[in-house]
């Protein structure tokens, strides 16, 4: 089990130092949770009292529409924390669905055996702290590029971030992404590897 957190805690090395007594500690409180493809780590409408580590797979966030139509706001990989940040904090159920694309792997810890660690471990609320900043930025330049950019430069920003993107989730996840039909995806497609040759 214990080559099973060597990810999470690089992870979280590259924020705090921590011994092993500490870390065994909070990964004493992980819970590994194995995810089929399609399945949910999280389903609107449920409080997110627990937040998870993608130790392995993908998994995109959505929300639906009065229609059914599906909006991805968010991917996540290997090294990935993932969850509802304000249904955590607040107690609140989530808008979100959090579905795995590929069959994946996640380290779960709930809210209460995390405060459990900031009493016990206290370096361990900065480390958090770190990530939810973090995660706020990333949604701010998010929303600064739909702002700003093409549907060709969002769709070569995701490529950057996550270049194996397209064998992880569908053409259609990916337009919903980047607020495009499918058709217009494959247009952009052929812009872009025309631009690479």
């Amino acid at each position: 089990m214990q080559n099973n957190f060597a990810l999470i805690r690089k992870n979280i090395e590259k924020q705090i130092v921590i011994n092993d007594d500490e870390f065994r500690f909070f990964s004493g409180f992980l819970l590994e949770k194995k995810i089929s493809k399609r399945d949910l780590f999280l389903k609107e409408g449920e409080v997110c009292n627990y937040t998870g580590f993608v130790n392995r797979g993908c998994f995109r966030t959505f929300t639906r529409d009065d229609e059914g139509n599906e909006n991805v706001t968010r991917f996540a990989i290997e090294d990935y924390w993932i969850g509802d940040l304000y249904s955590y904090l607040t107690g609140d159920v989530s808008p979100y669905n959090i579905e795995a694309t590929l069959d994946s792997t996640v380290l779960i810890i709930h809210k209460n055996d995390m405060e459990k660690v900031y009493e016990q471990v206290p370096k361990f609320e900065r480390f958090f702290r770190i990530i939810v900043q973090r995660g706020y930025i990333a949604l701010e330049k998010r929303f600064s590029i739909d702002l700003n950019s093409s549907a060709l430069q969002k769709y070569e920003n995701l490529l950057q971030k996550f270049n194996d993107i397209e064998l992880r989730v569908s053409q259609k996840h990916i337009a919903s992404y980047l607020g495009i039909t499918p058709e217009s995806l494959s247009r952009i497609k052929k812009k872009a590897y025309k631009k690479e040759g």
